[in-house]
């Protein structure tokens, strides 16, 4: 007698959608397909609906009634991070995941992106664009803004993962539960607020290089979607220092030490960080409007470097008092040369007649890569407590 293996373990996938109807049925009904017939463990996909107002809904309930393991969800808001903190936060699934209704990512990374969850090895997995095994097809803007906004992520925070924008993500169940009351956007920047409070408390994020094709029908405001995370991370550096949402480390972290000072000193200049880049893109903007961008970034940034030095000396390193105030910011303007001589460089690498937008994209992926240097230069050498003691 033929015998059927019993399924055990089951994974949520959440398809969120807006405005999604041209390609819903087919993408709905290929992800099924496959899942049915490659996938080793049970499913479920749920579309979930924000604020659709095309026939999306309709197809939507369609598909839930034509597909076994398919339900449809609505929302009356927009947003992707208010669509999956609803579905991940009431499902019993073992594993809740989603991915984004145009299918870019190859379905065959599927099954590696949530065995390691499954199996217990890690607690959020995602998929990666940005490691040298993926193969990823889409054009010189996205690639440069994706690889800037992960370079900015890794300087600033101090991220380990690759890539946070990548619409191929998965966790345990319990885990999502435990860190949604804690996230606050509801929109794009959801997915790097996760990862960022996960990573904060020690999780395990596994990493799955992809295969990529880039959709050329997306929708999204880059521009805005930049300036929203921006925010993001300034709100994300100001929890971080507050202790905000804090839980349970696991002892494989509290183990673990960060060299003297330092996790003081991080979200400190995280946030200083964060207020220098947004009074920088503030004044460069303003300036450009009447004067050359390379003029503009250097007034911009040499406003915004004295500033930083500052902050940082007090807020970052606690060095009270005037004295060798002057001497300090002399010191700091080796990390004012490092990023006008990288901001400069890559608005002189834009090719001629560039929107305003693109030369942002630019000089904020500049200003990622100066930060790093910034930071060590400060704590290695300028606001070294055994060089200031020799003075």
């Amino acid at each position: 007698m033929e015998t059927t293996a019993v399924r055990t373990r089951l994974v949520e996938v959440v398809v969120p959608v807006h405005n999604e109807q041209r390609a819903l049925r087919e993408s709905v009904a290929r992800l099924h397909d496959y899942l049915a017939t490659t996938f080793p463990y049970g499913f479920r996909i749920t579309v979930a609906d924000n604020a659709s107002t095309d026939d999306t809904w309709r197809l939507a309930t369609e598909l839930a009634r034509e597909l076994p393991q398919v339900r449809a969800v609505h929302l009356d808001e927009k947003g992707r991070g208010r669509a999956l903190r609803q579905v991940w936060s009431t499902s019993e699934a073992d594993v809740v995941s989603y991915m984004d209704v145009d299918l870019s990512t190859d379905l065959d990374a599927f099954l590696p992106l949530v065995a390691p969850l499954l199996s217990g090895h890690s607690d959020l997995a995602i998929g990666t664009r940005l490691a040298r095994a993926s193969r990823v097809e889409r054009g010189p803007k996205r690639e440069f803004i994706s690889r800037s906004y992960n370079l900015l992520l890794r300087s600033v925070m101090g991220a380990g993962f690759s890539d946070a924008q990548c619409g191929f993500k998965a966790v345990r169940t319990e885990i999502a539960q435990a860190l949604l009351p804690a996230v606050e956007d509801e929109q794009w920047f959801f997915d790097t607020e996760l990862l960022l409070l996960a990573e904060r408390h020690g999780l395990r994020i596994h990493e799955v290089p992809v295969d990529w094709v880039d959709d050329p029908d997306s929708r999204v405001d880059i521009l805005r979607t930049a300036l929203d995370d921006l925010r993001g991370l300034a709100r994300v550096a100001r929890k971080t220092l507050s202790g905000a949402a804090r839980l349970p480390m696991p002892a494989r972290v509290r183990r673990a030490e960060l060299p003297k000072g330092m996790a003081r000193q991080l979200p400190r200049f995280a946030i200083v960080g964060v207020v220098s880049t947004l009074a920088y893109l503030a004044l460069f903007s303003m300036s450009r409007q009447v004067v050359p961008a390379q003029l503009a970034n250097a007034v911009a940034l040499l406003v915004t470097a004295v500033a930083n030095t500052a902050a940082n000396r007090r807020f970052t390193f606690g060095v009270k008092g005037s004295g060798g105030a002057l001497r300090d910011q002399f010191e700091g303007m080796i990390a004012f040369l490092v990023g006008l001589s990288l901001t400069s460089g890559s608005l002189a690498l834009l090719p001629g007649g560039v929107s305003h937008g693109v030369e942002l994209v630019a000089v904020i992926a500049a200003n990622a890569a100066a930060t790093l240097v910034r930071f060590l230069l400060l704590r290695v050498w300028v606001f070294n407590p055994r060089r200031r003691s020799g003075r």
